[in-house]
């Protein structure tokens, strides 16, 4: 698979706003860091991609 990017959309888990993130869909797992656009704190999102290339993506709170 191609460079194919996915728009997911997904919640913050600090501020609870929805924010989209484009997913790199030929990656299937994914681990990364990223602040939320709204309220700035770090998120760590977990990103699965399927066989279709749908992506599965749960955001955590960051843990220092």
């Amino acid at each position: 698979m191609i460079n194919q990017l996915v728009e997911v959309a997904v919640q913050c888990p600090y501020c609870w706003e929805e924010i989209t993130l484009l997913i790199d869909a030929s990656i299937e797992m994914q681990d990364y860091v990223e602040d939320c656009e709204v309220c700035c704190r770090p998120i760590d999102f977990i990103v699965e991609v399927d066989d279709q290339g749908r992506a599965k993506v749960e955001a955590r709170l960051q843990h220092e």
